[in-house]
């Protein structure tokens, strides 16, 4: 349906009167008075798809007196068919963005590390998991550290009233007003663990009423056994701490006392409380005054206290509430840099994420993507594959190897330059550096070595990637050519030609359909037998679900 239908039957739908539709979908001397304002020859408003453009469009017309006296004579008709316009592309917004989030499995880990080779979309995997849901991201790099990850204090500029040596503020004589200054003052600062600690907890109750608080009730030990008295809602309360590259920090360093709360109960608490410095003990006092948790009663029983909540909300006593989820990326290439030991690994469910092609998060289509050196392109698909083999083979290990996304493809293209400033340097400088280059896929027709200053050349004083030194490499390697829509479909007519060619030729003789197919737009060409296996597969993985 085209966004003028889609509108016409959003009308019928909330409206009684089969008059609204002609009455809210007249639009045309709106347009004509549009395209007079941006001195355009036609204009349709249906084009504005979203809630902004349309906003802009009508406060330009609100600056209109011509549109602001046919407005009026048509009793305000023009502006009410913006509103109702308006509330159709605000409706289409929010089921759009509801149809984008990727709903969260019942059974979520709560601290997991997604690890794989560089680029194989370990971030992107955890952004859609977490699409709609509130997260805290923070990266581990060498020079983190406890303070920086947990929160320390920090001299901060405050603004303070001016007094003099009686304790009197100081009045400005001329404006009357009361003199500032700025001064430094220390101020504990949160970072990302206490903030998404905060949040977590915060979003297991509410501010307190002002009432007095209810006195402890024992909770027999069978009511345990249902672990909903904590997890009631809980799809709506969920807070994420996303941390980047944690093994380029040193996690015991970073994590330090915390580590102990990352052993959990069933229930998702921390299974050991910990005691908070004064400093920390300050600000979380000061964060949850005044705030009541839920189910403070059974969580009490989980530790046999009767008021470890209110030490938890005094900030003496630090849990890991059941609804935050710490989750991990870590990068197999940089698991030298500080490695993490096993006491630290026991606590994390690991996921691996594997090295495959870039598919279409909708369609489930190959993303096709390219490398362009201006003369040829290249499969990137191929080449991953080419390389990793490459890799695998000299470094005996797949710790190296490159995902789909290592680079970013503009508009599926990797062009040359890009390929060689990223993947070129990554595989000469991190990878092969330490093997050699003896293979021959690192040398030229003479058998001199592809060293990385041959990939640049110097053409009137300018240098330039050296496009013949990259296609030598990648044909080296054995990359297959990509051939675009435009090209297959002229390679079709030549092979059919050919075909029928060879039929008037050869009568007498048995011919063969050398016809190459393509499956679910992918840019890979098929024959007959490739074809049928590639459409049993896709139709298999397409309904696994229903098995």
């Amino acid at each position: 349906m085209t966004t003028e239908e889609q509108y016409k039957s959003f009308i019928l739908n909330c409206t009684t009167s089969p008059k609204s539709v002609n009455n809210y979908s007249d639009f045309k001397r709106i347009n004509e008075t549009i395209a007079k304002i941006k001195g355009v020859d036609s204009f349709d408003i249906y084009s504005c798809v979203h809630t902004k453009e349309l906003q802009d469009i009508i406060d330009s017309l609100n600056n209109n007196e011509e549109f602001k006296q046919y407005e009026k004579t048509g009793s305000y008709q023009y502006s009410n068919a913006l509103k109702t316009y308006m509330r159709f592309l605000c409706a289409k917004e929010i089921f759009s963005n509801e149809a984008k989030k990727v709903k969260l499995p019942s059974n979520l880990t709560l601290q997991q590390i997604y690890y794989g080779a560089p680029g194989t979309g370990k971030s992107k995997t955890i952004k859609d998991l977490t699409f709609g849901e509130s997260v805290i991201r923070t990266t581990f790099h060498p020079d983190s550290d406890y303070a920086s990850f947990v929160g320390t204090y920090k001299p901060i500029t405050e603004e303070v009233t001016l007094r003099d040596c009686y304790g009197k503020k100081v009045i400005d004589e001329e404006t009357n007003e009361v003199v500032k200054e700025e001064r430094i003052a220390y101020k504990f600062i949160p970072q990302a663990f206490l903030e998404a600690y905060v949040k977590a907890w915060k979003k297991l109750g509410s501010k307190k009423s002002g009432k007095s608080d209810k006195s402890y009730n024992r909770i027999h030990p069978a009511l345990l056994d249902t672990p909903e008295i904590f997890t009631k809602n809980k799809a709506s309360k969920k807070q994420f701490l996303i941390i980047e590259e944690i093994n380029r920090g040193n996690c015991a360093q970073i994590f330090g006392d915390l580590f102990q709360l990352l052993d959990r109960n069933e229930y998702g608490f921390s299974d050991y409380p910990i005691v908070a410095d004064k400093d920390m003990q300050k600000y979380l006092e000061k964060e949850f005054a005044g705030w009541e948790i839920t189910n403070k009663d059974e969580i009490n029983q989980l530790y046999g206290e009767a008021n470890m909540v209110n030490l938890i909300m005094k900030g003496e006593r630090l849990v890991l509430p059941s609804n935050l989820y710490i989750w991990a990326t870590m990068n197999t290439s940089d698991q030298s840099l500080f490695p993490i030991d096993s006491a630290f690994k026991r606590r994390w469910d690991w996921k691996y994420v594997p090295i495959r092609e870039g598919r279409d998060k909708e369609t489930n289509v190959p993303l096709n993507w390219y490398i362009n050196t201006g003369d040829k392109q290249y499969k990137w698909w191929s080449f991953i594959k080419k390389v990793n083999d490459l890799i695998g083979s000299l470094t005996n290990s797949e710790d190296k190897k490159l995902g789909y996304f290592f680079c970013k493809a503009k508009d599926g293209e990797i062009d040359a330059d890009l390929f060689v400033s990223k993947v070129i340097f990554y595989l000469w400088n991190d990878v092969f550096k330490d093997y050699g280059f003896d293979d021959k896929d690192f040398q030229d027709e003479e058998g001199k070595i592809l060293s990385f200053d041959r990939f640049y050349e110097d053409k009137n004083g300018k240098t330039n990637v050296d496009i013949a030194i990259v296609e030598l490499f990648l044909e080296n390697l054995g990359v297959e050519e990509y051939i675009s829509e435009e090209e297959d479909s002229d390679d079709s007519y030549e092979n059919e030609s050919d075909l029928e060619l060879n039929n008037n030729t050869n009568s007498n003789q048995r011919s063969y359909d050398k016809t190459k197919y393509r499956v679910n737009g992918s840019s890979e060409l098929l024959n007959k037998k490739e074809m049928a296996l590639a459409v049993i597969e896709y139709l298999v993985n397409l309904n696994s679900a229903a098995f």
